[in-house]
């Protein structure tokens, strides 16, 4: 009989450690590492120009921000742009490939599929915001035709060589 109670005791251990590590995991997946970033308010939202192939400030407000030190690509942003597409499509650089990355569910007003879809359409333009913001990463910066904004940040060929071990091509910039 004391062996009977012996295993229930074990198994609801079991369950209920295993219910808070689960938990804890998905705590720090999803709220733990974020942090809000501090907009400056002049230079948050920048393209890379076809002229300068520098990043220059683009008009913008509303401007909201996360990050992770954990990961170089958890960064993501929204805000909104008087500039029109064509206004921008002249002047600054386009990121051909985008593929937004999906962000935290409470950071509701990033929502990478509807990003997608807009940037598949044709309802929004995908720009470099910066080549290699950090080694083997750029920021990404998608307008659509109504003025709202996106940034967030994708491995490049340089990075993706550099984590698979690949041997680096001429293109890509001397690891400081």
């Amino acid at each position: 009989m004391a062996q009977n109670h012996t295993g229930k005791i074990l198994v609801a251990f079991i369950v209920v450690t295993a219910l808070c590590a689960g938990a804890l995991l998905y705590y720090t997946q999803v709220y733990a590492y974020y942090y809000d970033v501090t907009a400056t308010g002049t230079d948050d939202v920048r393209l890379t120009g076809k002229v300068s192939n520098l990043p220059e400030t683009i008009l913008y407000e509303d401007f909201r921000a996360i990050d992770a030190e954990s990961s170089p690509i958890r960064y993501r942003a929204c805000f909104t742009t008087p500039s029109t597409l064509d206004q921008l499509r002249d002047t600054y650089a386009i990121y051909p490939g985008a593929e937004p990355r999906v962000a935290p569910t409470w950071f509701d007003c990033f929502d990478a599929a509807a990003i997608g879809d807009d940037l598949a359409a044709g309802r929004a333009l995908a720009f470099t915001g910066q080549r290699n913001i950090e080694y083997g990463i750029d920021r990404v910066v998608a307008i659509t035709q109504d003025g709202r904004g996106y940034v967030w940040h994708e491995i490049n060929d340089c990075g993706d060589k550099t984590y698979d071990g690949s041997p680096l091509g001429v293109d890509c910039p001397v690891r400081e």
